[in-house]
C-alpha cells in the first residue's frame, strides 16, 4: 500500500508558501517519490504517483499497490482519477476527518515538520529545495525506524528485495 498526502513550509524570505507531496510505501516506510514546488496540482500529483511506480518497478505486474489519500482536491480530481485508472491503481480515499486512517504519511510529514521544515527559516525556494531534498535522502538511507526493526527504509527494502530478511505482516 502506498500513502501520499501534501505538506506545506514556508519560505520566509519570499513570504510565501511551497508545496510537498509525498508517497510513501506502508510496508518499508521509503519515501518513494514526491513532488516539491511553489504550487501542487492534480497534474503534479498524478506524476509523483507514476514516478512511484517507476521506482518501484510496478508498470506491468499484477501486484499494483493500493492509493491512499485524503480528499484534497488534487486527489479528487478528473484529471487525477483518470491516471489512477490508466496507471491501473484502485485509489482509496480516506472519510473526512480521519488522518488517522493515513497514518504512516500523516507521522512521515510530522518527522518532516519537526526535524526539518521547524528548523529552518528559508530565505528562497532554492533553499528550501536542497534542504528538503538532503531531509527525504536522510529519511530514507539512514533515520532509523522501530517498526521497521531499527534500519532504514533503504535498508529495509533492499534485504526484502534480496530475501534476506524475514517478512512480518504490517497493520494497516
Amino acid at each position: 500500500m502506498f500513502e501520499t498526502d501534501i505538506k506545506y513550509g514556508y519560505i520566509a524570505g519570499e513570504d510565501r508558501f511551497f508545496f510537498i507531496q509525498s508517497v510513501l510505501d506502508v510496508y518499508d516506510r521509503s519515501v518513494i517519490a514526491y513532488h516539491m514546488g511553489l504550487s501542487c496540482e492534480a497534474k503534479d500529483a498524478s506524476r509523483t504517483i507514476q514516478q512511484a511506480l517507476f521506482k518501484r518497478q510496478l508498470f506491468g505486474t499484477d501486484t499494483l499497490p493500493v492509493l491512499r489519500s485524503d480528499n484534497g482536491p488534487q486527489f479528487t480530481s478528473h484529471h487525477f482519477t483518470q491516471a489512477c485508472e490508466t496507471f491501473g491503481i484502485v485509489h482509496e480515499r480516506i472519510p473526512p476527518r480521519t488522518p488517522n486512517m493515513n497514518a504512516h504519511i500523516e507521522a512521515f510529514h510530522r518527522i518532516l515538520e519537526d526535524e526539518c521544515l521547524a528548523r529552518y527559516e528559508f530565505m528562497s525556494y532554492a533553499e528550501a529545495y536542497q534542504v528538503v531534498t538532503e531531509f527525504i535522502r536522510f529519511y530514507n538511507e539512514r533515520r532509523i525506524h522501530s517498526s521497521i526493526c531499527d534500519l532504514a527504509p533503504q535498508e529495509f527494502y533492499a534485504l526484502q528485495t534480496e530475501r534476506k530478511f524475514a517478512i512480518r505482516e504490517v497493520r494497516v
